[in-house]
């Protein structure tokens, strides 16, 4: 069985994009927040395996998402990763101290964001469940 994600940008191609990646051969099961707002209610009800957040979104950024999640018992098991247009430093150290296990720079290929997360979640077989 596929693990469960949770993909969260302003932008739907960049959500698009994400979705089929990892919906691909059942990689991963994917559901998508357009709005840092939309993603509280879907980080409140769902657990994720992998939470994607885009950093610049217009209104909870993606550093404002990972401080609810930090403090969030639901999600302590899941692995974040921040994706954004610009690689700055301040914006990925921060990110790192509010618990984000890797960072992601815009565009990326299907098969780096594919291994990202094989690496954060172990191997394929420790992935399914």
């Amino acid at each position: 069985m596929a693990f469960q994600a949770l993909i969260v940008d302003d932008s739907s191609a960049v959500r698009a994009f994400v979705r089929a990646s990892l919906e691909d051969a059942d990689f991963a099961r994917v559901q998508e927040a357009e709005t840092g707002f939309e993603a509280l209610r879907l980080l409140a009800a769902n657990t994720f395996d992998v939470v994607i957040v885009d950093v610049n979104m217009p209104d909870i950024n993606g550093l404002e998402l990972l401080a609810f999640m930090k403090k969030s018992p639901r999600q302590q098991g899941a692995r974040k990763i921040l994706i954004s247009t610009q690689v700055d430093g301040s914006d990925s150290k921060q990110g790192a101290e509010l618990g984000a296990d890797a960072f992601l720079k815009k565009p990326f290929e299907v098969d780096e964001l594919r291994s990202m997360i094989r690496d954060l979640l172990g191997s394929a077989e420790e992935v399914s469940r």
